[in-house]
């Protein structure tokens, strides 16, 4: 059963990530590993972070992976350029925010795409704190996108 694309929402940034095709990402099926996947999710949304939030706030705040979706759509072979991700969050819920991604080949086809939910967490104490609202008008999208 084929999956629908996500689609990023209108009042979000999409942040793009421009992603690099290494030969150690290449399994024995000639295209990248499905591990390789978790991890350009994780970057995405660790770029998006600390593109829009200062130092200060980055030593206030981290954020703790709690689940990882993927859909896996087509393969990226070997030597593959202008592969990117584009990533963009939903809806805070307390401390959680689901952070979408899509990874796309240099055509802008969509290779694989997935969701992780990731939770706020004081970062000297590791307790999950309820994102304010403030963090969310950092990831809306402005007139200029």
């Amino acid at each position: 059963m084929a999956r629908a694309t996500l689609t990023p929402r209108e009042d979000r940034e999409v942040f793009v990530l421009p992603l690099e095709v290494l030969p150690e990402h290449i399994d024995a099926n000639g295209h990248v590993n499905n591990v390789v996947y978790v991890g350009w999710l994780q970057d995405a949304g660790t770029a998006h972070w600390n593109a829009r939030f200062s130092e200060e706030d980055r030593a206030k705040w981290s954020w703790v992976a709690t689940r990882h979706e993927i859909d896996y759509l087509r393969g990226i072979e070997p030597g593959a350029t202008g592969v990117v991700a584009r990533t963009w969050v939903g809806e805070p819920h307390g401390p959680r925010f689901n952070r979408y991604v899509r990874i796309e080949n240099a055509e802008g086809k969509v290779c694989a795409q997935g969701v992780t939910e990731w939770v706020l967490v004081d970062a000297a104490t590791l307790r999950p704190q309820r994102i304010p609202p403030s963090m969310l008008t950092v990831f809306e999208a402005t007139s200029a996108d």
